[in-house]
């Protein structure tokens, strides 16, 4: 894929940034949708930027500004060993997370434990600005996504979907809960995008651009992004529940057997039922 014109613009400003970080920083890796190459006149640059020990925050800030930022902020919690700045540089919002590089070897251990986040998705695309060999061997290392390790994401995002009576459904369908069924549903939109990257063995992207980064997918369920687009925007509640509980049953049934898959698989299917029936 040719990227765009706009990522050519921002992996430039990036790189300045890079340029300018003082010598003693070891690794700095473009991330997100520049790294990516396909970056809007509405992205920004995101930055890893790896030192040898961990930062001081107020450092992180200092740093920033010898870079060129201005319009300094932070952003996430505080007294951690990731440090995050942000700011602006010729008119484009940059965001710059700092790690120690032993902060960096157990965040990439994690990937592989119970780590939840996008660090895998980001590592396995960044761009090298700066480089002392880490992010190739990070690459390397995140080329193999076990089996294992997808089983595991698999049933722990299945695990909501049952263990109470698929007609307490209707219970978020009445008038005046539409708080607690976009909770609902946003977290089950959530765990079918979870199941589905694990299912091929790609790591989970942020759920932004989703047509695009499922597109390539060999197994989902048809029109993945589009229907839950659709159960997200519905004005009728029960129809836009019933679209989702119908995108959530056929996720489960591209899963392999397990305890929380096996029970989803039947309480999805009566749950279907009982909207149905209601929408009816």
């Amino acid at each position: 894929m040719t990227a765009t014109a706009r990522s050519g613009v921002l992996r430039s400003i990036a790189q300045e940034v890079a340029d300018a970080l003082p010598l003693a920083v070891e690794e700095v890796v473009l991330t997100g949708s520049v790294s990516r190459g396909v970056a809007d006149d509405v992205s920004d640059i995101e930055m890893l930027i790896l030192t040898q020990g961990e930062l001081e925050l107020g450092d992180c800030f200092s740093l920033a500004a010898a870079c060129g930022l201005v319009d300094r902020g932070t952003w996430g919690q505080q007294g951690v060993p990731t440090k995050r700045v942000s700011g602006y540089r010729d008119g484009v919002p940059i965001e710059l997370i700092w790690w120690s590089r032993a902060h960096a070897e157990t965040a990439v251990d994690a990937i592989f434990a119970d780590d939840l986040s996008t660090t895998a998705d980001a590592l396995a695309n960044g761009v090298a600005l700066r480089t002392s060999g880490l992010l190739a061997q990070w690459q390397k290392r995140l080329r193999h996504y076990p089996d294992e390790l997808a089983r595991a994401r698999i049933e722990d995002a299945a695990l909501t979907w049952g263990g109470f009576a698929p007609a307490g459904l209707l219970t978020i369908v009445r008038p005046g809960e539409r708080l607690a069924l976009v909770e609902r549903m946003v977290d089950d939109a959530s765990r079918v995008v979870r199941i589905v990257f694990a299912l091929n063995r790609v790591w989970q992207p942020t759920l932004k651009r989703l047509a695009d980064r499922a597109a390539t997918l060999p197994q989902k369920p048809e029109r993945l992004a589009e229907r839950i687009e659709q159960a997200l925007t519905d004005p009728d509640p029960r129809r836009a529940l019933l679209v989702l509980t119908e995108l959530q049953a056929e996720t489960v049934a591209l899963a392999p057997d397990g305890p929380n898959i096996n029970r989803a698989r039947k309480w999805l299917s009566d749950g279907r039922e009982i909207l149905a029936q209601h929408l009816g």
